[in-house]
């Protein structure tokens, strides 16, 4: 009977370290969202989404441990995972609706195309560094994306006489002041909503949304003041 009871306790105690386990990263996730909420970032779908795809396993493995911190982590190539808060700001500014067609200039990690397929977007994400695009593709698949999301390695800024339009344009980095490439523009379908940072000469960045109205033109609004890394 002894013996029983003692297998009961152990068992017991087992039973509390995996659900203390499991418990960890719901708790940490909220908290993640929480600290976002401080922040400005009300969107219920955006937060959701934050919630759900889980940044640590998009960051580089050393640096997983501070993935759930409002901070940028370096990548390799010399490029970074932009802060989770200035993802949320350009996201937002996206305006990203269920089953929108979205071109996203910069895969990085992978973390920005996974918040934009959850979001309900279909997305096609080009990276030019191979590194970066073989481990994006590898962890878009790992967290179930795969499917809302297509790929390719190249120059995003290059014509390749591709005639989709696309109702929604992210590039994840900052583009130099005056320079939005007709390359991008000409893509936006009527409607359709352009969102990159753009860099004036002191090097200060701020949001910039390009608006394409219905008649193929052109609408340049700047936003606060972001950090994004500038594009080489």
């Amino acid at each position: 009977m002894e013996h029983s009871f003692r297998g009961l306790v152990v068992s017991a105690a087992f039973a509390l370290i995996d659900e203390t386990r499991a418990y960890e990263p719901r708790a940490e996730a909220a908290a993640f969202v929480l600290a976002l909420r401080t922040r400005g970032i009300a969107d219920l779908s955006l937060l959701r989404a934050m919630e759900t795809v889980p940044r640590e396993l998009f960051a580089p493995r050393r640096y997983a441990d501070l993935a759930r911190h409002d901070i940028a982590l370096p990548l390799p190539c010399g490029e970074t995972m932009t802060a989770p808060t200035v993802v949320a700001v350009m996201v937002r500014a996206l305006g990203v609706g269920s089953g929108q067609r979205i071109l996203e200039i910069g895969t990085g990690s992978g973390y920005v195309t996974a918040l934009l397929c959850a979001l309900g977007g279909d997305v096609d994400s080009i990276e030019r560094r191979p590194v970066l695009a073989d481990s994006a593709w590898q962890r878009i698949k790992a967290a179930g994306f795969s499917e809302r999301c297509g790929m390719d390695c190249r120059d995003g800024f290059a014509d390749d006489g591709r005639e989709t339009r696309y109702d929604r344009i992210l590039v994840n980095g900052a583009l130099a002041e005056g320079t939005v490439p007709e390359s991008l523009t000409s893509l936006l379908a009527a409607g359709g909503r352009l969102v990159a940072g753009n860099r004036d000469a002191s090097g200060s960045v701020r949001l910039m949304t390009v608006l394409c109205a219905s008649e193929g033109e052109l609408a340049v609004s700047m936003g606060a003041p972001i950090r994004l890394p500038a594009i080489s």
